[in-house]
């Protein structure tokens, strides 16, 4: 009996010493990423991130960062902090708010910082080793270990919608950690921190990770957007509530200063409201419709993403808009900036 557990405390101690190895090499490459709002603290819930505070991961020499969409969705300004304490301002190039993935472009990397590669989502199994890099409540670089629980292709119940995918953990993920990489024992990144199950408002023993499979699809392989706006869909009694002339309306609660949605003139919600148990931003617009293409629900905000994304620069872009209780037309023009639609 001695022998065996001498055995097994030696594997333990490697294991340990692998992980310490690991999380020394790919460290440098994770950040803490603050923003700021003018407009006031996030109404969205169920996400990590506390109003200011994120995590994000390098994986590019060149400044691309990865982090989660609700973190800087709305930011009028993101700053990054490194390991060493530089910190470094940064800019939102694309954004994916159903898979809670984005990608934000630094203005440098400092010397000595090494990007991370992305590891292959696929290949990972329930029970396969993995650990959490990221900022919890502020406690910058801190590690939790776990494992892989399960895989979530489509749940609405949980906010899994088509063209999203989530890695299941038990590895310890907590407000602060929203857009920090999850590696594998390898020390790819294999997910990036989004969200917990919780009815405490801390970690219970699951959390969720949108996979490197879904970055690559949404943020790598097509052609950026970046609305810079956050809102939900209305419909029902709400809409009928508000006025509305069709059957459902994308609420706008809060729009990011210098974003597309800023520059086309949309106007965030300015008051307060709690209805059915949801608080709510009422009083700013509500869009019918963008590009010819009338708001249903999240597939119909996918399709008009995409054909936003095939739009080519100096393209009229038209909206109806439900503002003050008249439906205007809004018009804008499609930026020639390539990293911002």
């Amino acid at each position: 009996m001695a022998v065996l557990v001498l055995v097994a405390g030696g594997q333990t101690q490697v294991k340990a010493e692998e992980l310490r190895d690991t999380f020394r090499r790919v460290k440098s490459s994770v950040v803490v990423v603050r923003t700021a709002e003018d407009q006031g603290a996030a109404l969205l819930s169920g996400l990590l991130g506390s109003t200011g505070l994120g995590s994000g991961v390098l994986i590019s020499e060149h400044g691309k960062l990865l982090t989660a969409a609700h973190v800087v969705q709305t930011a009028d300004k993101v700053t990054v902090e490194f390991t060493g304490g530089a910190q470094v301002t940064a800019r939102v190039v694309s954004s994916e708010p159903i898979a809670d993935v984005a990608l934000l472009q630094l203005e440098s990397v400092p010397a000595g910082v090494e990007p991370v590669r992305l590891g292959d989502s696929d290949k990972v199994e329930v029970g396969d080793e993995v650990f959490v890099v990221g900022a919890p409540y502020g406690l910058t670089h801190t590690l939790s270990a776990g494992h892989i629980s399960g895989r979530i292709v489509q749940d609405p119940g949980l906010g899994v919608r088509p063209g999203s995918e989530y890695l299941q953990t038990d590895a310890a993920i907590n407000r602060g950690n929203s857009g920090g990489p999850m590696f594998n024992m390898n020390g790819e990144v294999i997910g990036i921190a989004s969200r917990i199950l919780s009815h405490s408002g801390g970690f219970e023993g699951i959390g969720f990770a949108a996979t490197t499979k879904a970055v690559r699809l949404l943020l790598l392989e097509r052609e950026p957007f970046w609305s810079g706006m956050e809102g939900i869909i209305v419909r029902g009694d709400v809409a009928a509530a508000l006025n509305m002339s069709q059957q459902a309306g994308y609420l706008v609660q809060r729009v990011s200063q210098e974003s597309p949605a800023w520059r086309m003139g949309i106007r965030p919600g300015a008051l307060r409201a709690t209805i059915r148990g949801t608080e709510l931003l009422i009083g700013g617009d509500i869009i019918l419709s963008c590009n010819g293409i009338g708001v249903r629900d999240e597939a119909s905000l996918e399709s008009i993403y995409e054909s936003i994304r095939k739009l080519e620069p100096g393209a009229t872009l038209p909206s109806r808009v439900l503002r003050a209780g008249q439906i205007i037309e809004v018009l804008s023009v499609v930026s020639s900036d390539p990293d911002r639609p």
